[in-house]
């Protein structure tokens, strides 16, 4: 049984902050961060670069985009570090001594990376799926269920083809991370019309896949500029802007540094300032995560499963009835026009004092015509489920009351078709 949303409302942004008052990012950030950040922007500046080149974009304002930039700097940054990748003279003259010390430092710098790097990668993924694992918490623990997990593993697949295509085709590292922002913001807007769907389609969804309505209204606003999201930038968001500015300086440099190596030698005091910074960074910014990863976990709108009670009560509102003569049938036809979409219904008889039951069937119609039984003729006094379609075409459900000499039968129901619904994503 899915947990219940029954007697809740969206998390506000009031509600949040009283939350994040208990959990403040204490100790802050080393004063280092600013300093080294600053120190090599300064060298940036002493390479020839003047003030209107050394403008450095803005850390984004959202926390996720924050993280998916940590990465990307952090990518180059290794790709910067890789020997392959160093400049000439340098590569050249390994056997000097200083060479040799140089060679160290910037092994030992790439190697500090790539488990920061691992570490964030973790949390992003750890994030989504706690994230949808909760969602999940409230829906429907059935087939309903099983079949949004594989239409989420399948979009995921997709999505990770369009990545390895374009990292086949060559491109930079920096367009693998616009593509991988792309889709997140996909994800994001899918997620966004999930919550602004109205009428037939929002009745649908809410049966279909069991969202209750706190959680349509919560992915509807979640975003807001003055949202829920704002209150959790306005608390985390400066550290980890700071840490942004950092890896994007440290990047910045390293690059300006090789692009002017054989005019400007990197210096051993330089060098100094950058392995400083790349363990200052490491070291926050694993810290910073892991912080944040506890309180994202145990944030108000993340709400366990057994807190939430019995489970939600439906709105009448959502159904029609209509009088099914005795020895008549009634049919809704639906077309559908996208794969993988759903046909959901959900009927009942208005009891009597008499044996109450009807027919049921499910017909599919290709576009040539053709015709399937997709559900068999049976007889019921109620009945909830779906039916994953796997063609486009038009679909007839029947209500067949021809058995009944007599008795005209009252039905309740409510039916429609939506296309595949949004897998939930990180909030941000």
């Amino acid at each position: 049984m899915a947990a219940s949303t029954e007697g809740l409302v969206p998390i506000t942004r009031a509600f949040l902050s009283s939350y994040y008052d208990k959990h403040p990012f204490t100790p802050p950030l080393s004063s280092d961060v600013s300093h080294l950040t600053s120190l090599l922007r300064t060298m940036a500046t002493d390479l020839g670069i003047d003030d209107e080149a050394l403008t450095f974009t803005q850390p984004p304002h959202k926390i996720d985009e924050n993280m998916w930039k940590n990465r990307e700097y952090i990518e180059e940054t290794i790709f910067l570090l890789q020997q392959s990748n160093w400049p000439d003279p340098l590569k050249q003259q390994q056997s000097t001594p200083d060479n040799i010390q140089f060679s160290i430092i910037l092994g030992k710098l790439k190697d500090k990376l790539h488990r920061t790097l691992t570490t964030l990668e973790s949390f992003q993924i750890k994030n989504a799926d706690h994230v949808f694992n909760t969602v999940m918490t409230y829906l429907p623990q059935d087939f309903r269920g099983t079949l949004l997990r594989q239409q989420r593993e399948r979009s995921e697949r997709n999505k990770q083809a369009e990545v390895d295509a374009l990292v086949y085709s060559g491109a930079s590292i920096r367009d693998r991370y616009a593509l991988l922002w792309k889709q997140q913001m996909d994800r994001r807007r899918q997620l966004a019309q999930l919550g602004s769907a109205t009428g037939v389609y929002k009745t649908l969804v809410k049966y279909l896949v069991g969202v209750p309505e706190v959680l349509l209204d919560f992915t509807r606003q979640i975003n807001d500029d003055d949202g829920p999201m704002e209150e959790q930038r306005h608390r985390y968001g400066p550290p980890l802007y700071n840490l942004t500015s950092m890896i994007l300086s440290v990047r910045f440099f390293l690059s300006l540094s090789w692009a002017r190596y054989e005019s400007k030698k990197l210096k051993g005091e330089q060098l100094a300032v950058l392995e400083q910074a790349v363990d200052v960074y490491t070291m926050e910014f694993e810290r910073f995560i892991t912080f944040l990863s506890g309180v994202f976990a145990n944030s108000p709108f993340f709400i366990p499963a057994d807190v939430a009670g019995a489970v939600e009560i439906r709105k009448n509102d959502d159904y029609k009835e209509i009088s099914v003569p005795a020895g008549k049938t009634f049919e809704v036809i639906l077309s559908v026009d996208s794969v993988n979409s759903y046909i959901a219904w959900d009927f009942s008889l208005v009891q009597g004092k008499i044996n109450m039951d009807i027919g049921f069937s499910l017909e599919f119609a290709s576009p040539t015509g053709e015709k399937i039984l997709m559900l068999p003729y049976r007889r019921y006094e109620s009945e909830q489920g779906n039916f994953c379609t796997l063609m486009a075409g038009s679909y007839k459900l029947i209500w067949d009351n021809t058995h009944s000499t007599f008795f005209r039968k009252v039905l309740r129901y409510k039916v429609d078709c939506i296309p595949p619904v949004a897998e939930p994503v990180p909030f941000d």
